[in-house]
């Protein structure tokens, strides 16, 4: 690109864009604003050049904090007429200081509804089914059973509990299948990964199996959710141990180059027979294997996964052997930062 092209082409995107931003000089004061961070935070862009955040926005500390601290920061930062933003920092090569300021209100109040509506829905559903599966036991305790009545009654109280734990997973489904806005932020997985695994570490004692992890350093950034794309590593590392027999290990995998980023979960568990291979991402769908219907779970989790990784541009796939184990990898395209 030509030299005199550049500051044109800068000054398209910072007036056009609906991103915040902000910069200051090497003395941390306000060099730049662009209208949409000046629209966001109620304010002439002539009243900030020249003054530091401290003077300009003495009541907003997050947003102070974002320009006096070191290195990359996230926060979130309070803007006025009850809005919110998610505010990043970083510091150029130069020394001056650049904050993006992304608004996120429709999505934090989306989120609040997402979280009402699996509220209502633990009242409205999950009530009902721990009373049936209250009363199932109760069934057993008025006199002996036959043996297959008995059968029955344990198949009723599984059912139950399975409906009961696919509710939220239910509700997170059709939130990201209905297009619920995600976050689009560089992403490390290496600490994806290592939240993920330190949630289920307990999880992995019960079970009495391991975690082993390998991730290359460094990985390349991806650029997405990073709430979503924790909830499918822990889906996918979740269901590894949950199929695993006790005493095996469950190992995590991660590694990239410059276009894109993988992720592995291996297991050496029960497996996948390979007629059922190309239904297992499948809504709702379970194995017919009684080894994997003796265990909880409503068949949601690998479709949640999907879902939000084709959502992230990427894909995900699984091979597996029955009665050897199972892989399954996701990849995700890679930015350049």
């Amino acid at each position: 690109m030509a030299e005199a092209a550049k500051p044109v082409v800068l000054d398209f995107f910072l007036r056009c864009t609906a991103d915040g931003i902000l910069i200051t000089d090497q003395d941390g004061a306000i060099e730049l604003i662009n209208p949409a961070a000046a629209s966001m935070l109620v304010i002439r862009t002539e009243a900030t050049l020249g003054h530091s955040p401290k003077e300009i926005f003495p009541q907003n500390m997050a947003l102070v904090n974002l320009f006096s601290r070191s290195g990359d920061q996230m926060l979130e930062v309070r803007l006025p007429r009850r809005r919110l933003a998610l505010g990043m920092a970083s510091t150029l090569d130069d020394g001056r200081r650049a904050v993006l300021l992304q608004d996120i209100t429709e999505k934090a109040e989306m989120e609040s509804r997402r979280e009402a509506l699996i509220a209502s829905m633990a009242h409205d559903l999950r009530n009902p089914i721990s009373a049936l599966n209250g009363f199932a036991e109760l069934v057993e305790k008025f006199g002996p059973l036959n043996g297959q009545q008995q059968r029955f009654m344990t198949r009723i109280k599984q059912t139950a509990g399975k409906v009961y734990e696919v509710v939220g997973s239910l509700v997170d489904l059709a939130w990201i299948e209905a297009g619920m806005p995600l976050q689009h932020r560089p992403i490390d997985l290496r600490d994806i990964i290592n939240r993920a695994v330190n949630g289920l570490t307990h999880f992995a004692l019960e079970r009495h199996c391991s975690i082993a992890v390998s991730v290359q350093d460094p990985m390349p950034t991806v650029l997405g959710d990073p709430d979503r794309i924790q909830l499918v590593v822990h889906n996918l590392l979740h269901n590894a141990l949950l199929y695993s027999e006790q005493e095996q290990a469950v190992a995590i995998h991660a590694w990239g180059d410059e276009n894109e980023a993988y992720c592995s979960v291996a297991d050496r568990g029960i497996g996948i027979s390979d007629d059922e291979l190309g239904l297992i991402f499948d809504r709702m769908y379970r194995s017919r294997d009684e080894r994997v219907r003796d265990l909880p779970g409503g068949g949601l989790g690998l479709t949640v996964a999907r879902t939000i990784i084709t959502r992230h541009g990427g894909d995900i796939w699984a091979s597996s052997n029955l009665g050897v184990g199972s892989t399954f990898t996701f990849v995700l395209p890679a930015i350049h930062l």
